[in-house]
Parts: structure tokens; sequence; C-alpha cells
């Protein structure tokens, strides 16, 4: 039996996460970090996308993206390739890199935008990684606390950032306390208040 074919909405963003096979860590160093963020640019300069967020955390990744110009499938057919490529070569491994095809759902809404950007920045302190999302640093949360600028072209702050008033500054605090005001522990709240 095949697979389902997935729909394309050019215009909408998806919560896309693609995890590791049999959960095994996807990243085990520095470097493998930097080699995916650099596998993103150089599918950008091929098949052009956007990303709303990030985070790549050890086994899995998170990534809230739009590609207006062609499908979702074969952006993503081009990132999990070459890192998987990448990955086997590096480890000296044949065979699956990744669990099964990745999941994608669609955002349709402003609110669900933020709601998934939230719960892609908080990923590092619901795994107890960090205290704070600006304290890890393989997601974009540093981009939008104003923390680190943005040396990614396919990455659009606006997206999220636009759904808040006043200056660029007023709208990172603004954005940054919706992040957490969403820690969904007591825990995290004292960590983060």
């Amino acid at each position: 039996m095949g697979r389902k074919k997935r729909t394309w909405d050019q215009t909408s963003f998806y919560h896309i996460v693609c995890r590791g096979n049999r959960r095994d860590p996807l990243f085990k160093d520095r470097g493998d970090f930097m080699t995916f963020l650099y596998i993103l640019q150089q599918v950008y300069g091929k098949v052009p996308f956007e990303l709303a967020s990030y985070c790549l955390m050890t086994n899995h990744y998170h990534l809230q993206l739009r590609a207006a110009k062609e499908p979702i499938w074969k952006v993503m057919s081009l990132i999990n390739k070459r890192y998987a490529d990448y990955y086997n070569t590096k480890y000296c491994l044949t065979g699956h890199v990744f669990e099964k095809r990745y999941f994608s759902k669609v955002i349709d809404s402003n609110k669900g935008m933020i709601e998934v950007s939230c719960y892609i920045h908080l990923n590092p302190i619901e795994a107890k990684m960090v205290e704070k999302p600006e304290d890890y640093p393989w997601s974009s949360y540093s981009y939008y606390k104003g923390s680190a600028i943005c040396p990614y072209i396919y990455m659009d702050r606006n997206v999220l950032l636009k759904n808040f008033k006043g200056t660029i500054r007023e709208k990172e605090r603004q954005y940054c306390e919706e992040v957490l005001a969403r820690c969904t522990n007591e825990e995290m709240q004292e960590q983060l208040g």
C-alpha cells in the first residue's frame, strides 16, 4: 500500500519534525549542528524557503517552514538526503539516518504560528537541557531575543514579529514574553521568572 500523498499549500507555514532512526542522535557534536545549518543554506540556494523558527535537538529537529515555489517534500528531501549523506560518511555508517518520513502539519492562523514557534523554542527547556531558551545555541530563539544577529537568509523573523506592536525591540520583547508565558511546568516558570 502506497503512502498518502502530502498536501502542499504554498502560502502556509508547516511545523515539521524529523527524528533520528531508532531515536538515535542526529547531532553528536557542534560540527553536526553547524553542518545541518549549512545544509539549510545550501538547499535554500536551490529551492528557496522561509523559516520562522527552528530548533535542533540531539535526536530530532523542528522547523517552522514555508516553501512558496516548490513543494515541502522537495525541500525536505534535499535537506534530509544531504544530511544523511554527511552523517553516514562522517560516522562510517550505512542505511537510514532518519526514523521515517518527517511529520508535517499545516499552521493555519497567526495564533497557530505563535503557538508553534513557542513550542519549538521551549523544546530544550522541556528536555531539561538548559534553564532559559536563550541559553540553547541550536535554536532561533536568540534571534528573537535580540542577543544574536541572524546570519541566515532563509530566516524571516517578521513573520512572527508582525503580530506584535511597537518598535522592533518592543516586538522582540513581547514575543519573548509570549514564549516564557507558555512554559508548562512550575519549575520552569520559577527558573525563567
